[in-house]
């Protein structure tokens, strides 16, 4: 799919940081319903290309930036730059410049967890919220380092790695392997999950096969990844400065009672037990749970059409189809 049939739009935010995004409108957009996207590691907006014009065909407005150290938006070389109630107000911040009062709210992988926490910084900004592969988690009553988190959860030892120093120059001297190995359907009895596997695959260098990007699109996300892993790995490196903030902002573990909630994961993801989606319930009041059987983590890659279908069903279903307007 071309890049460059969708469009692309660059604007300064009042919090500092410029941000690259597609701003596609359906033919009525006046009273059209904003979803905003957030994509994960190590994506881009072009996660989305699947679902954007299925859901703008059906009446939607879809926003979805390139988040702060990706793509053509800033990227700051600090790691605190990247703590999530910052990512939280440069997205306040993005749908003020679009005079967008309230969204619904779509996240995968790091944007699902980014979303939660938008739900929680800033949850006058949303109609609903979707997350998909990375159910929510509350916040964290003390600090836990990605080590202990790695302890703890056997199938996160990978990011152990990824918040090392010692990534940011291994991955990008390894950049086509990287994806290819990153970009992958789950295959069984394989995994880089565990500590120190995911170095060791980096670092061999080996070029996989069955990778879920086309030669085309394997270039594009190269392309837009020259610049450096710095930001993109920066987010691993944010534990401590995400515990303090949400400490002393004294944020809620539940999220909204009247927010409309929905998870979508895959059945074959090794990073998304179905312990912590059952954890999940624990927080949220209106959550709709879909397991995508037979799918790995890249839901919207791997499984496009069911994605974008049960994410407008379930729209539907909670008084949000492409003609409401509650967001007024």
């Amino acid at each position: 799919m071309n890049p460059d049939t969708f469009n692309h739009c660059q604007a300064l935010l009042c919090t500092g940081r410029t941000y690259h995004y597609i701003d596609q409108r359906p033919r009525d957009e006046i009273f059209a319903i904003t979803l905003l996207c957030l994509h994960g590691f190590p994506d881009l907006w072009y996660g989305w290309r699947h679902q954007i014009h299925p859901w703008v065909a059906q009446g939607y407005r879809v926003v979805v930036p390139d988040m702060l150290g990706y793509g053509r938006t800033d990227m700051p070389l600090e790691a605190s730059a990247y703590s999530t109630k910052k990512l939280c107000d440069d997205l306040a911040a993005l749908l003020d410049l679009l005079a967008v009062r309230k969204a619904v709210v779509i996240g995968h992988d790091w944007g699902s967890y980014t979303a939660g926490r938008f739900a929680l910084w800033h949850p006058d900004r949303l109609l609903a919220l979707a997350i998909l592969s990375v159910p929510y988690t509350p916040p964290s009553g003390s600090h836990i380092s990605v080590h202990e988190v790695a302890r703890r959860y056997p199938f996160y030892g990978y990011q152990v790695y990824f918040a090392s120093e010692d990534s940011t120059t291994e991955i990008e001297a390894n950049l086509s392997s990287s994806f290819r190995l990153l970009f992958r359907k789950p295959v069984r009895n394989t995994s880089w999950a565990g500590t120190g596997k995911l170095q060791q695959f980096v670092l061999s260098g080996r070029e996989l096969d069955g990778c879920l990007l086309n030669e085309k699109e394997l270039s594009y996300y190269i392309s837009n990844f020259q610049r450096g892993m710095t930001g993109p790995l920066s987010y691993y490196r944010t534990t401590k400065i995400r515990f303090e903030e949400e400490k002393a902002a004294s944020l809620p573990s539940n999220l909204g009672a009247n927010l409309p909630v929905i998870c979508l994961f895959g059945t074959e993801d090794a990073t998304c037990p179905p312990v912590a989606v059952r954890n999940s319930k624990k927080f949220i009041e209106q959550l709709k749970v879909v397991p995508l059987s037979g799918v790995g983590h890249w839901v919207m890659l791997e499984a496009p059409q069911a994605v974008s279908e049960e994410i407008l069903r379930w729209l539907g279903s909670i008084g949000l189809g492409p003609r409401a307007t509650p967001h007024l």
